[in-house]
């Protein structure tokens, strides 16, 4: 007898629990994700307020004395996993114990965690007070390291959470990969090699990774010469959100929130510099050559839930809902990129139509955010609880019992429209 999607969901959640933290799926993610954790946690509010504070509780021990919090914590050693603690090289230079990877993820946490608190305002003060600090650290760190060009930059593919996507090729072409050498990947044991990122993509990605490690994570270092700094759309838009939900904590912990709405009004600017009129949309763009992608991406369509109320890409989203029966696909299906199966390429990704459309529903876009819902709902009856999907047949691709797909499930999809 199957369960009830809501009992799956929560089973999914249970069994990758690892008592103070969630991994994103058994085997291919065996430690704790940056943005993977703040989805768990939104996941737990829905059936264990204290649990999902827990997550977030956890997450933050590991956070670095620059305020970086780690995209990848290393609580435990598991060598199914390649990069591990070992290739990153952080040990002696984070300023904590606890072994992690050198770089950062879209920080969900602000927002999420004001979702969290409205659902038990006493017990969120009592936990929020202690994070408050902390989350501001962090955003403090995206601005002054990562904020350069007034948007918000990667130095690492994996840094922005979207690992291959069509934003980063041209930059990681001008990427060195001569000094690499021979190395072991694991994902491909776990998933067909032809939803992950190619060769020549890992080849970039350890050639990133070991200039940062040779330069022992200086920030100074990796502005100056590093060779990868893409100001990016989806770590910019969720910034944005991210400061406004933290006026808001700020607000009810009675702090002075000033300089955190001084960084909103700087980051409103700094977005505008991803507009491309090329293509009339937000864009990715190499701060080493001062070029754009030229890509439409799903990523654009995150400026509704950064609070922006530029409907300029809303023809673009209706392209693309128009162009695959199960939306939102993460590539523009006439890109000649797009590959309906490659992670970033093209598939559809729960938890990014949740983000779009979230965003969507709050700006009064209603019937493109009952889209976006109905096709993630139908996607998760008919696929289960995957990575992500095939936008053109709704098949299941990636890991399964994936973590942020359930949560997804149980605090969005499940829901009524502006519920939660």
């Amino acid at each position: 007898m199957t369960l009830p999607l809501n009992d799956q969901a929560i089973a999914i959640l249970k069994g990758n629990d690892r008592g103070s933290y969630t991994v994103p799926t058994k085997g291919l993610y065996p430690y704790q994700w940056n943005w993977d954790s703040a989805f768990a946690a939104l996941g737990f509010a829905e059936i264990d307020l204290n649990r999902a504070w827990v997550e977030l509780e956890t997450l933050f021990s590991g956070q670095w004395a620059n305020g970086m919090v780690p995209h990848i914590i290393f609580h435990e050693v598991d060598d199914g996993y390649f990069p591990g603690p070992g290739v990153w090289g952080t040990e002696g230079v984070s300023g904590n114990d606890l072994p992690s990877s050198g770089i950062s993820q879209p920080p969900l946490v602000a927002t999420f965690a004001r979702k969290i608190f409205e659902k038990d305002p006493a017990e969120g003060i009592k936990r929020v007070g202690p994070l408050y600090d902390k989350i501001v650290a962090w955003h403090k760190w995206f601005m002054e390291c990562r904020g350069e060009s007034g948007a918000i930059c990667v130095t690492h593919p994996w840094e922005s959470g979207r690992d291959n996507a069509a934003d980063w090729d041209e930059a990681m072409a001008n990427v060195d990969v001569s000094g690499v050498g021979e190395y072991q990947r694991r994902d491909t044991s776990h998933v067909n090699p032809e939803m992950r990122p190619t060769k020549r993509d890992y080849d970039v990605y350890l050639a990133i990774l070991y200039y940062a490690r040779a330069h022992k994570w200086d920030e100074k270092a990796i502005l100056e010469g590093g060779p990868f700094r893409v100001a990016d759309p989806t770590l910019s838009f969720i910034l944005l959100r991210a400061h406004r939900d933290l006026v808001w904590l700020g607000d009810q912990l009675g702090k002075d929130t000033s300089v955190i709405k001084g960084w909103i009004a700087s980051l409103e600017r700094g977005i505008e510099t991803l507009w491309n009129p090329a293509i009339e949309s937000y864009d990715a763009k190499d701060l080493n050559t001062g070029k754009f992608s030229g890509n439409v991406t799903s990523a654009a369509f995150l400026c509704w839930y950064a609070g922006l109320t530029d409907d300029r890409v809303l023809s673009h989203l209706k392209r693309l809902l128009d162009a695959a029966p199960h939306g939102v696909t993460s590539l523009d299906p006439e890109n000649p990129d797009y590959n309906p199966k490659r992670y970033w390429r093209g598939p559809v990704w729960v938890v990014v139509n949740t983000l779009i459309g979230m965003g969507l529903d709050e700006a009064g876009h209603k019937a493109f955010a009952e889209r976006l819902h109905s096709d993630s709902a139908r996607l998760i009856e008919q696929g289960g609880f995957a990575e992500y999907f095939n936008p053109e047949d709704g098949t299941p691709a990636g890991g399964g019992t994936f973590t942020w797909t359930a949560a997804c499930w149980l605090a969005w999809v499940s829901k009524e429209l502006g519920e939660g």
